[in-house]
């Protein structure tokens, strides 16, 4: 009755771990969760004032996204990069990992994955039906592939098509990509498409991002949403910034959306209008100065002889390594600080790591953020005393890391 390329998936580890925690915190145990990643803060209140002005709002939208939303997200994209887009170029989806679904499916050829990557790529690959290859990276390169193992790759069979994901900020590590240029060599020469996944870009803690399709525009699709820097995960809006070399895919892609999601949400369509338009460099601003505060540190008081670790750049994760534990797997250590430590974490295992390797994503975003950013004045420098106040779970859970660290 179930296709055999199901019966071997299971649910993605990200919203198990998250179903968990509160399985277990039902139990009445104090759960620190680190496993789960999403946003801490609130929707912009503008953003939620037009989402109530326009409830009323109930009929079918068209297929590629509301006019005057494309418009918008045309221009917020426009004003980040070195290449202008209008409308035309922009599709929205129920979540920018809907339409990844969807390009796996109308993809026919290979695909290229940094190891690590995000959780639900590789699946998503196998339910396309296409041949994933996962790339070797290294600490020392931000986690992130060199020009010249993706060239090891699509070198050996020059004829075929090749889509290669890069995630910058990263989920699972943090990092951003430091070697886009040299990447973008490789792209062009061999005529790969990039899906340059940019969920967590204007959560880049510093002001220099840039975005692969600065380097190679053509052969770049970017991707954004609302889940990560506007606190909008539940309200499910992503999008794709198509170029015009590839009309006929974004076509196939309204196609394959006309027949699985028909179209988005007409209210928060309406009301994301606000999120593009509107100038929330303030939020943004005092988001990043608390996301990058927390991070650091939990940051400085894990990393040590026995974790190996790197400072976040973006986002609100980390991927640190545990030399001395000796488990068999990663997923058995991340039960033993679960049961132990009460630390959610996921394993390294999950995002393309050797499960032998003792790696565990870990996300900082315990707390209130709305408590948090109401007292916090812009640009304020965050010490610890500030933390302890209004992020006690991430303090007491790192603690608790810590001691468990150090209890082996």
């Amino acid at each position: 009755m179930i296709k055999e390329i199901v019966k071997n998936l299971k649910p993605s580890s990200t919203l198990r771990i998250n179903e968990l925690s509160k399985d277990l915190e039902l139990q009445g145990k104090e759960i620190f969760k680190f496993g789960f990643g999403q946003s801490p803060f609130k929707v912009p209140e503008d953003v939620i004032l037009e989402l109530k002005k326009n409830a009323h709002h109930n009929k079918y939208l068209p297929m590629q996204g509301l006019p005057e939303l494309r418009n918008a997200i045309a221009q917020f994209e426009s004003k980040k990069k070195q290449n202008k887009y209008d409308e035309s170029n922009i599709i929205i989806g129920p979540g920018s990992k809907e339409l990844m679904f969807l390009l796996h499916i109308l993809f026919d050829g290979e695909v290229l994955l940094p190891a690590p990557s995000w959780v639900s790529y590789k699946p998503q690959a196998i339910l396309g039906r296409n041949k994933y290859h996962f790339i070797e990276t290294s600490r020392e390169r931000n986690w992130f592939p060199s020009a010249e193992s993706i060239e090891n790759i699509v070198s050996k069979n020059k004829n075929k098509n090749y889509l290669l994901f890069l995630n910058s900020p990263n989920n699972p590590c943090g990092l951003v990509c430091k070697n886009l240029q040299e990447i973008s060599e490789v792209v062009k020469k061999y005529k790969i498409l990039v899906l340059s996944d940019e969920i967590y870009s204007d959560l880049t803690f510093e002001s220099d991002f840039q975005s692969i399709s600065d380097f190679c525009p053509d052969q770049t699709i970017v991707s954004n949403g609302l889940s990560k820097w506007c606190g909008a995960g539940g309200w499910r809006l992503g999008y794709f910034v198509i170029p015009n070399q590839f009309i006929k895919l974004r076509e196939s892609l309204k196609v394959l959306a006309s027949e699985t999601f028909t179209s988005v949400s007409a209210p928060i369509q309406y009301a994301a209008i606000a999120a593009f338009k509107n100038d929330h460099t303030e939020y943004l601003n005092i988001s990043k100065n608390i996301l990058k505060s927390v991070g650091n540190y939990v940051y400085e008081n894990l990393r040590s002889n026995k974790v190996l670790i790197s400072k976040p750049q973006g986002g609100f994760y980390l991927m640190p390594e545990f030399m001395d534990k000796k488990f068999k797997t990663s997923e058995d250590m991340c039960k033993d600080m679960l049961n132990k430590a009460g630390v959610a974490a996921l394993p390294g295992s999950d995002f393309g790591f050797s499960e032998k390797k003792m790696y565990a994503r870990i996300s900082f975003t315990d707390f209130n953020g709305d408590e948090f950013m109401k007292n916090i004045p812009k640009n304020l420098s965050i010490d610890d005393n500030l933390l302890n106040e209004f992020a006690p779970k991430i303090v007491e859970g790192t603690k608790r890391l810590k001691a468990w660290v150090e209890s082996t």
